[in-house]
């Protein structure tokens, strides 16, 4: 798996950005963010049980990881077919402020190293891109549980402090200082 402090991948593919059938995809790459943060996280299927509370739960911190100059890209193997008809029927999905990619080729989830191979889908992961793309979080959680999105803007707070933050620590906090 591609891990803290290396390069991360580019990648371009078609996402799901509304409902309406006439705006609905965008074809998106990694130049698109160019020079910003990037919260990029990846469920493993459409129509499931956990990856709605997840998508759901990044949609309502969108604004507060974006006043943080990062932007959220969600991705998963499924078509952006597939995420369109999930987004117009599961309302808490309705209105996504970010990007829904499709990674149907498995391009990115391959070169992230990401693949559950037991189920061939990505594995449940998010990663901090700092602004030079290199990567600066990773956390991966079984399938059958949910990421905590609250913790991902904390871990980019104290990322974007370049100070040494202790273990819970919040933003507005202070941080270690070496004697």
């Amino acid at each position: 798996m591609l891990g803290i402090g290396e390069k991360f991948p580019s990648f371009k593919g078609t996402a799901v950005v509304s409902n309406d059938i006439n705006t609905a995809f965008k074809d998106i790459s990694d130049t698109d963010y160019k020079g910003r943060w990037k919260v990029v996280f990846f469920w493993p299927k459409d129509f499931t049980f956990v990856c709605p509370t997840e998508i759901a739960s990044f949609g309502a911190l969108n604004e507060d990881f974006n006043d943080r100059d990062a932007d959220v890209i969600g991705v998963s193997t499924d078509s952006e077919f597939v995420h369109l008809a999930w987004r117009q029927q599961k309302e808490e999905l309705n209105d996504l402020p970010f990007p829904m990619l499709s990674d149907i080729k498995r391009e990115l989830v391959d070169a992230l190293d990401i693949l559950d191979e037991e189920d061939g889908v990505a594995q449940r992961a998010v990663y901090l891109i700092d602004p030079d793309n290199i990567v600066r979080f990773v956390m991966v959680t079984d399938l059958n549980v949910g990421r905590n999105s609250r913790e991902v803007l904390r871990v980019l707070d104290a990322l974007q402090t370049d100070e040494l933050c202790p273990c819970n620590w919040e933003k507005g906090e202070d941080t270690l200082k070496v004697a």
